[in-house]
Parts: structure tokens; sequence; C-alpha cells
């Protein structure tokens, strides 16, 4: 195979190259390191703003989730709240649907973005805009918002990725134009950890380390002959993956590690367990970190759905705030709420009492991370149809998060092609949130 050979891959290719190459030499798989891999930015950009959160937990709600029945009820509205009852919380003045009672004490820590609007009603366009800040073009895809961060912020720990992403779709966690290394190392089940990271155990040390002198001498015969852009991508992952199967962080991904009393605060389930992974990730240095939580899609039989979405959701985020702010983490981690929009204020009866598609207006959370606790920014009118006052838009979402991170939301950077992007397109951030 010649330079010009090697060129013409395309990604899929190149990444199966790569993956193969690892697995003859070494016997292990890389592709999650390949994901995982990325490099810190130049120094202005992480002098640009003064940091006031470390680390970002994002737990998405895949779906679309009702903010009705959630974090936006209309307690005088019973046509539209249904069966939906509001509930008090430990914020004054703060009201959740009933099925969030754990969620309502610790609402003293969250800050309530009610007035949330997408002009995104697609599932695909919604998601895509909430983890990018654009729409979807076929001529580009852009980097989700942890590609961003680890492109403009770096890492905190060199010896395991930096952006992870559990239980998520990984077309809505790579790395864009930026490249396969800004990615997010993906991880399926919680309670397997990020696979493939270490030693077969069939290999003796002595083994291993032979098999690394042989890939180190075909390496260097093959990156002298062929000095290509994607040749250098390869010898980088190379030398992630020794160092992450050598990084005593490595156990950060084991939650089997945890109590019994910090499995109970949590709760039971995949997502209640990510949410634990998130924690022990963000304690050990990970920067970013998103977690997906799906079923929101209730069309049909929506109070059903909502009532089950939440039994998953309500303990394991209430455990997360706790368990942060007991170790100390909460105020350098911020941890968000998103979704891709809200639900319909009116119920189709023809649809067991589903509710539609609705981003006109609909509710994301922060909390930590620099932000106001117990704080409720901008309102939907009273059927939740409309917003009615401070009005935030996607884009100005994710400049918010850019800012707790002290990330240069406004800086232009360009893509391969010349064009020029920022981390939140035009988005402003909400300087209201932060205390």
């Amino acid at each position: 195979m010649n330079a010009s050979d090697f060129n013409r891959f395309d990604e899929p290719t190149r990444r199966r190259f790569i993956t193969n190459a690892a697995k003859m030499y070494l016997g292990v798989q890389l592709m999650p390191f390949f994901n995982g891999a990325a490099t810190a930015a130049p120094a202005a950009a992480k002098e640009a703003v003064k940091a006031k959160a470390k680390s970002v937990i994002y737990l998405y709600m895949s779906g679309g989730m009702s903010h009705l029945d959630t974090f936006d009820p209309k307690p005088k509205k019973k046509e539209v709240m249904g069966p939906t009852e509001a509930i008090p919380t430990k914020a004054t003045d703060i009201f959740v649907g009933k099925n969030l009672p754990k969620t309502a004490e610790v609402m003293d820590k969250v800050c309530v973005i009610n007035s949330m609007t997408s002009r995104q009603g697609a599932h695909e366009q919604g998601t895509y805009i909430m983890h990018t800040s654009y729409d979807m073009r076929g001529t580009v895809k852009h980097p989700s918002l942890g590609a961003w961060v680890m492109k403009l912020g770096g890492r905190h720990n060199p010896e395991i990725p930096g952006y992870v992403a559990i239980d998520s779709s990984q077309e809505y966690s790579g790395g864009g134009f930026f490249g396969a290394k800004y990615a997010a190392a993906p991880i399926g089940s919680p309670n397997e950890g990020l696979q493939d990271s270490k030693k077969p155990g069939d290999v003796s040390k002595k083994d291993f380390e032979s098999r690394l002198s042989l890939a180190d001498r075909l390496n260097k015969q093959f990156h002298g002959k062929y000095q290509n852009a994607d040749v250098k991508a390869y010898e980088e992952l190379y030398l992630e993956a020794i160092k992450l199967m050598n990084s005593k962080d490595l156990k950060a991904f084991n939650i089997n590690d945890e109590s019994a009393s910090v499995r109970s605060m949590y709760g039971e389930g995949r997502f209640a367990q990510g949410c634990m992974l998130a924690r022990r990730l963000v304690e050990h240095g990970v920067r970013f970190v998103e977690v997906q939580l799906g079923g929101w899609d209730t069309h049909f039989d929506n109070f059903a759905a909502v009532e089950g979405r939440c039994k998953e959701f309500d303990q394991a985020y209430a455990g997360l705030l706790n368990d942060l702010e007991k170790k100390g983490l909460l105020k350098d981690t911020l941890v968000v709420v998103a979704t891709e929009f809200g639900r319909t204020p009116t119920i189709k009866t023809e649809h067991q009492n589903g509710r539609d598609h609705h981003p006109a207006a609909f509710t994301c959370l922060l909390a930590g991370g620099g932000v106001k606790g117990g704080f409720k920014y901008g309102e939907s009118d009273a059927k939740g149809e409309r917003v009615k006052d401070k009005p935030v838009a996607v884009q100005d979402f994710n400049a918010t998060i850019a800012s707790a991170l002290g990330l240069p939301h406004d800086l232009t950077v360009m893509s391969p092609s010349g064009r020029p992007f920022k981390f939140a397109d035009k988005g402003v951030p909400v300087a209201e949130v932060f205390a």
C-alpha cells in the first residue's frame, strides 16, 4: 500500500485499519480510546474567561420531556395538566410534577429555565441542534458540545478520556470536523465500564511488552515512509491506549467499587448507574460526561409514560446532586438536564391522552458550577404554550454552558473547509443564572 492509497481511505476504513492493527499487535480493542483522545487547547483560549465550573455532567432526556408534567406545571389549568398535580419544592415558588418527589427536595440547588425555545420540532434535528448549536447540514458535521469543551479547554486528567458518553448515541457525541480524537469515549452499560481497556488476561506481562516492542518497530518504519495526518492519528491513538491501560485512574470506570449506601442513594436502574458513573468520572478529572435517559416521546399515553420516566430520573438526579455536594464537587461541576423540545398543552384523547412535539416552549435545568440554586429564569404563558418572558434559544443555553466553564463561546474556529464556527453559534450566555 502506498501513500496515495492510504489518503484515499474513507473514515470508516481508516478506523478499521487502526483497530485491526491494534488488535493484531496488542491483542486489544482501541476504538474507545481513539474516540476519547483529545489535546489541550491553545493557552489563549483557556484564559479568555475565568472558569467557574471544571466539569459538566450533561443529562439528556431523549424524546422530548414534557415540561408541563415535570418542571413547568400549570396547577390552575386542569385541561392542560390532566391527572398531573403540582407539588411544592424546597425552593420558594418553584413547583414540580407529582412524580418527582425526591427532585423536589433538591430544587434549592437547581436553576430552572422555563423559557427554552427551539425552531426544531423533529427528534433528529432537535437533538442535533441541542448537542451542536447548529442545524443539520449535509455538507458539514458539527462538533458536539463535549468536543468543543475538549478543543477549547483540553483535559484535566491526561491519562483517561476527557469526554465520555454513557448510553448515548455516537451520532450526537462526535468530534465533527474537529476529528475523531475529540469525540466521546462511548460506554454502553455503566456496569461494564470502559470496554477493552486492559490487556488480555491470557497475555503475560513479558509477552505483552514483546508485542509492544514489535509494534514500535513496525510503527517507526511505517510512519517514516508515510508521513500523513491519518498515520499521525494512529500514532497518537497508540500512545493514548498504552497510557490508559497503565493508568491508575482506570478504576474510575468501575462502579462496582461503590458502597451499598451510595448505591441506595442513586437507586436502581441503568440511568441511576450512569449518573453514579458520571460522578466517579468527574471526580477523576473527566471534563464532560453525557448520560442519556430515553423514552420521553409520549405521543401515546403521556401520563403513564411520564410517570415511568420520572421513576427512572427522580432518585438518580437527586442522588447525583446530593452526592456531588457531599463530596464538595457540586460547586465545580455543572449538572445540565436538557431535552430536544417539550410537549403540547393539548392532550390528544384520540392517542390515549398523549402529547405531541412542542419546540415553542420547554424547560431545561442547570445546577452547580456557579449557577444560582432555587432560581427560576424565564416563564411560559398560562398554558405552557409560548414563552412569555425572557426567551432562551438553544444557542443561548449552550453559550451559558461554555460561560460556566470559562470557555470563549464567541471564539471563531475555522473548519477544514475554511468556514467559521463558534461553540454556540450566535448564542449569548444568560448571565442572570450565575450567582
